[in-house]
């Protein structure tokens, strides 16, 4: 068992860093080729911290434990909000004024209600999968083609664009560059494989099942880099980042993560998976969107009470899947 647990955090370390690598193997390449750093930005950079997830879901669901692969995309989405957004703003309060975050911020709202509504049937069709995988699509396009449109005369005055810009990695040499995508290619899902099948090893051992592992151990692994990313954003001052990444990687999620499971793995789902979890899934989107939009006028401000609250909301989920276990 102690060698299980060494292998699932090994990986997921691994997991994180090669995630890592791979965005700034890809980034570099790009930015070489000439492509903007905004537009590099807005796509590859941004899909970075989603990485982990979309790995985990792809390789559980190839080997026929789905319920992990939607346990980690619903637990990601939860943890994101109210884990990683709520120790944020706990840490230095948000203030944030992009018109890109508001106006994603409903569309996670909608789109999470969607992913609530295929689920509860407690069926995940090929055709639903698709569904989300071609509003991904949609979603990259459209927000590169309103991106491009507000930028063409004229720099964008939007500090989520501008601060997502200088997130892009410094252009390194097209060797290095296809090195590291490389690094990221193999050891994504080689690190993939291994915490898949120790986290379902632990979960038989203690006698839970692959959706509460996907849940809990494996979507708070695959959400450190939100965390990282929130905290060094703060750092920096770069309030609408933290909450930017924060918004779109749970986009992501929706859309390009659990749209795999029915992609790869469709059919009957674990029903705590609706009843429950979709459900808080849905209950802390919700929650995020009353905070943001509580003053309608100005900048949204998440200050250190509402920080404290996600967190308790964090809290209490997991009281609630651990109490439920035990029974």
């Amino acid at each position: 068992m102690l060698i299980q647990i060494m292998i699932l955090l090994m990986s997921l370390v691994v997991l994180v860093w090669s995630a890592d690598k791979f965005v700034f193997g890809a980034s570099s390449l790009a930015r070489n080729m000439g492509i903007s750093p905004m537009i590099i930005g807005l796509t590859i950079v941004a899909m970075g911290s989603s990485a982990p997830e979309m790995m985990t879901a792809a390789t559980a669901s190839f080997q026929g434990n789905a319920n992990l692969g939607i346990g980690n995309a619903i637990g990601s989405n939860i943890t994101n909000i109210a884990l990683v957004l709520g120790l944020t703003a706990l840490f230095q309060p948000l203030t944030v004024s992009s018109s890109t975050i508001k106006r994603e911020l409903p569309l996670l709202l909608a789109i999470t209600a969607l992913a609530y509504l295929m689920l509860f049937d407690q069926y995940f069709s090929f055709i639903e999968g698709l569904i989300l995988i071609i509003g991904f699509a949609v979603y990259i396009v459209t927000l590169l083609v309103i991106t491009l449109k507000r930028t063409k005369n004229c720099p964008s005055d939007d500090p989520m664009i501008i601060e997502a810009e200088k997130e892009v990695p410094e252009a390194v040499s097209t060797k290095q560059s296809v090195f590291w995508l490389v690094i990221g290619i193999l050891l994504l899902p080689l690190s993939a494989s291994y915490l898949v099948d120790s986290s379902i090893f632990i979960a038989k051992a203690f006698g839970i099942s692959d959706l509460v592992i996907g849940l809990t151990i494996v979507a708070i692994g695959t959400s450190l880099p939100e965390l990282a990313a929130s905290i060094m954003s703060i750092i920096k001052k770069e309030d609408d980042l933290a909450l930017g990444n924060i918004i779109g990687s749970n986009i992501f999620n929706v859309l390009a993560v659990l749209s795999l499971t029915g992609l790869i793995a469709p059919g009957k789902i674990d029903p705590s998976a609706a009843t429950r979890d979709g459900l808080y899934m849905l209950g802390v989107t919700l929650l995020l969107f009353i905070l943001c939009f509580s003053r309608r006028r100005g900048a949204f401000r998440i200050g250190r009470s509402k920080g404290a609250f996600l967190l308790l909301s964090f809290a209490a989920y997991q009281v609630l899947l651990f109490s439920q276990i035990s029974h």
